[in-house]
């Protein structure tokens, strides 16, 4: 089968992003210029460069009560910050919860009964418990065809990582076992890791 996007693939449900995985989630959170905290993920999420540490996320939607795009985005605009949180596992059910569309006053931590602290460098909050949470200084907003598809960059000013997750002198995922995007609705989780030498080791 072959298709261009532009004239549709003629399947029940679309299959780019089923295409493009498995895809790491950021669990981004904000705080408005109004002191409202937010916190939805984001499956289009990757890390960029190594020195300095940078991050990206695209947001690929708008709320009829946000005037860009949706809340993280607005935020991150008006307030230049945001931290993204790694998602394990066992916190896939309230991490679902947060992807709702809620007004933007209203708190996706307090919604889905997950326990918030407070950034350590910038006004922002972040998920207590995560494996391990980002500190971001934003750097560029993108705007991308299409309506309302915006490419969030930001520099990582700022690194937690849980205790646990640290194993001989490595952040060992398969303390937590990190969750991942696939297409349509479907889920994977990283269970099992090996490793290969690079041909210039």
């Amino acid at each position: 089968m072959f298709y261009e996007p532009k004239n549709g693939h003629g399947l029940p449900h679309n299959p780019f992003n089923a295409i493009v995985t498995p895809r790491p989630i950021g669990w981004i959170s904000t705080r408005g210029k109004d002191g409202k905290d937010n916190l939805a993920p984001y499956s289009f999420f990757n890390a960029t460069a190594y020195v300095p540490p940078q991050v990206m996320f695209a947001s690929t939607s708008a709320k009829d009560d946000r005037d860009f795009g949706k809340d993280s985005t607005s935020n991150i605009r008006d307030t230049g910050v945001f931290c993204v949180n790694i998602v394990e596992y066992s916190a896939r059910d309230v991490m679902n919860v947060s992807s709702g569309t809620l007004p933007a006053d209203e708190d996706e931590f307090i919604k889905a009964g997950i326990e918030k602290a407070q950034c350590d460098l910038i006004d922002c909050p972040r998920v207590a418990n995560a494996p391990a949470s980002l500190e971001c200084k934003m750097t560029q907003i993108i705007k991308q065809e299409g309506d309302n598809n915006y490419i969030v960059l930001g520099e990582v000013i700022g690194v937690h990582m849980r205790d646990d997750c640290i194993v001989d002198g490595i952040f060992d995922v398969t303390t937590f076992n990190p969750l991942t995007r696939l297409g349509y609705r479907d889920y994977s989780v990283v269970r099992e890791v090996f490793s290969l030498a690079r041909p210039d080791d």
